[in-house]
C-alpha cells in the first residue's frame, strides 16, 4: 500500500467536515479530485473507508483507523515543518557554545537565561573549551560559537568582540602587597598564586606579565570553584589574579583589596568566534549583542 500525506489529510478532512464537498474547500481541491483521490486510496486497502449512504459521512471500521494513524502522524508532521520554518528563519537551532575562559561562567549565565527566554526554541548547550580544542571543533561544525580572549584568522570564522575587561590581583587584607598601589611581575616570585586549574599559556597573568618577565610564583595553587579561591586568598593562603567580573563584589569585603596589574593596567578583550554563515543568524546577533552589554553591569560593580 502506497500512503501519501495527503491522503491521511484527506481522510480528516472528511471527517471532520461530515462530507466530500466541504472537506475540498477546506483541502482547496474540487469535489471530484477529493472523491477520485478517495477511490484510489480505497481500491489500494481493498475496503471502503466511508459508509457513503450515511449522512453526515461516516468512517468505516478501516476508515477509523485510516483517522486514527492521522491523528497521531500528521501533528508531528506539523510540528517537524514549524521547526524547519524556525531554523529557515533564524527563530530556532542549535547553539552550542565552548569556553576558553574557566572564569566566563560568572557572567555567560545571566546572559544566558536572558536568552534563553527569548528564544525558548534554540538548543543551549555548553562545553568547556578547555578540555579540547575549541576552534577546530567549531570549523567542523561540533560547535557553534567559542568565547575566546585570543583571536586568530581562521577561513570562514569570525571574530566578534564582546566586551573588555582588566585581570585584578587579589591578596589579603593584612598580606604585604596590599599596601603596594599596583602590582608587577617581580612581586609575584616568592608567592604562592591560586589558579583555575589550566595550562599557564592560558592565563592571563602569565601570558600578560609573567612570561615575558621570565617570573616563576614561588608556587602554584590550583583550584576549580571561584568562590574558594576568594576563601584562600582572604584567609592568606596565597594571592590570585582574576577577571574584573569575577571580584565585582570587592569593595564589600574587608578580607582581601584588589590592586591593578602595572601601573597603567592591563586591558584584555573578549570575543565570540562563530562560522561566518552563522554570525547574522537572528538568535546569534541577540547573544552576541547580550554578550557585549550583560557583562559591564558586573564590571560596574567594581568600581568604588
Amino acid at each position: 500500500m502506497y500512503l501519501e500525506f495527503r491522503h491521511l489529510r484527506s481522510v480528516k478532512a472528511i471527517h471532520d467536515a461530515g462530507g466530500l464537498a466541504r472537506a475540498a474547500d477546506v483541502l482547496n481541491i474540487t469535489q471530484s479530485a477529493l472523491s477520485h483521490q478517495i477511490k484510489g486510496l480505497e481500491d489500494q486497502v481493498g475496503m471502503d473507508l466511508f459508509l457513503r449512504r450515511s449522512k453526515p459521512l461516516k468512517l468505516s471500521v478501516a476508515g477509523i483507523k485510516m483517522l486514527r494513524l492521522a491523528e497521531r502522524i500528521l501533528p508531528e508532521i506539523a510540528q517537524l515543518e514549524e521547526e524547519f520554518r524556525g531554523i529557515q528563519d533564524g527563530t530556532s537551532g542549535r547553539l552550542h557554545i565552548a569556553i576558553e575562559c574557566h572564569a566566563c561562567f560568572e557572567w555567560l549565565f545571566p546572559v544566558l537565561e536572558l536568552f534563553r527566554r527569548a528564544w525558548p526554541d534554540v538548543d543551549v548547550d555548553i562545553r568547556p573549551g578547555l578540555a579540547f580544542d575549541a576552534l577546530p571543533a567549531l570549523q567542523r561544525e561540533e560547535v557553534d560559537l567559542v568565547i575566546s580572549s585570543d583571536p586568530e584568522k581562521i577561513p570562514g570564522v569570525e571574530f566578534s568582540p564582546l566586551f573588555d575587561y582588566e585581570p585584578i590581583f587579589v591578596a589579603a587584607t593584612g598580606h604585604p602587597l596590599a599596601k603596594k598601589s599596583f602590582i608587577e611581575a617581580e612581586d609575584f616570585r616568592g608567592e604562592t598564586l591560586i589558579t583555575y586549574p589550566v595550562d599557564k599559556t592560558r592565563l592571563d597573568v602569565f601570558s600578560q606579565l609573567l612570561t615575558a618577565a621570565k617570573v616563576e610564583p614561588l608556587a602554584i595553587r590550583q583550584v576549580e570553584l571561584t568562590a574558594v579561591i576568594m576563601l584562600l586568598v582572604a584567609s592568606n593562603r596565597g594571592v590570585s589574579v582574576l577577571p574584573d567580573w569575577v571580584v565585582r563584589d570587592s569593595r564589600y569585603n574587608h578580607d582581601y583589596v584588589t590592586r591593578p596589574l602595572t601601573k597603567g593596567g592591563i586591558t584584555r578583550r573578549l570575543y565570540a568566534a562563530t562560522r561566518v554563515e552563522d554570525t547574522g543568524l537572528p538568535y546569534m546577533s541577540h547573544l552576541i549583542r547580550l554578550g557585549r552589554s550583560e557583562p559591564l553591569k558586573l564590571q560596574r560593580r567594581t568600581k568604588p
